[in-house]
């Protein structure tokens, strides 16, 4: 049994989600971050199966998303990498909040993401060492490169400047000295599987990938799939 609410925390609505009975225990931690255009409300199938297996789980919504939506659409599309990047500013906040509530056990604290909720939570991985085990699913934490093709940005420029602190690629032995869960299918038409691939690569030639573990899904494209949400929560259960 587990218990599922939406409340305010640091400022925001989250979807919150905990073990029945559980709600006043410091609990190991998972915040999870949706993908564009998505909601938390859309990836609480994550919240669930997460809870069932004992963990308190976070899912904020992103600016301009879910019930912090504007209703316009179309400006909203032409917004991908600065959601990515307003995400990205508002983790301190939201890991306060969680300590001040008292919800976290000791220090365990981990984040997770698909698509663009897993380059969020690569790219709070390359900045905060206190998240304790990270998990990307059909992501890419190489921001400025992708920018070129995905969504490309106006001001390109900008872009690149906000986003170059939190790349992979200028922290790969911050990525490497925690569990790190990467998956993705091989016939991704949105975000490429190549993304991964590349960081996968990058590791293992620096010889950082004892804490990798890579999982790949053949013919999956840009959706989640059941192994997905199984291979999150058992990583999870052994990492956190």
């Amino acid at each position: 049994m587990i218990e599922l609410e939406t409340c305010r925390l640091g400022g925001h609505e989250i979807l919150h989600a905990i073990p029945a009975g559980k709600g006043d225990h410091p609990l190991p931690v998972v915040v999870f971050y949706h993908g564009f255009t998505s909601s938390k409300l859309v990836y609480s199938y994550f919240a669930v199966a997460l809870a069932r297996a004992g963990f308190r789980v976070v899912m904020p919504d992103a600016p301009d998303h879910g019930a912090r939506f504007s209703g316009d659409e179309q400006a909203r599309l032409g917004q991908f990498w600065q959601i990515l990047h307003a995400s990205l500013d508002e983790f301190s906040g939201l890991r306060d909040a969680l300590y001040q509530a008292g919800w976290v056990e000791g220090e365990r604290l981990a984040v997770a993401g698909a698509s663009m909720g897993g380059m969020t939570a690569l790219g709070i991985m390359t900045q905060y060492p206190e998240v304790k085990s990270v998990a990307c699913l059909m992501g890419s934490g190489y921001f400025t490169t992708l920018s070129q093709t995905l969504f490309p940005p106006q001001d390109f420029m900008k872009i690149e400047g906000l986003l170059a602190q939190w790349e992979v690629s200028r922290a790969l032995p911050r990525l490497a000295d925690r569990p790190l869960l990467l998956w993705h299918g091989d016939a991704d038409d949105v975000v490429p599987a190549a993304e991964t691939f590349r960081l996968q690569q990058a590791l293992q030639r620096e010889g950082l990938d004892n804490n990798l573990t890579c999982l790949w899904e053949a013919g999956v494209r840009h959706r989640i799939t059941p192994m997905a949400l199984d291979a999150t929560v058992a990583f999870f259960s052994q990492h956190l």
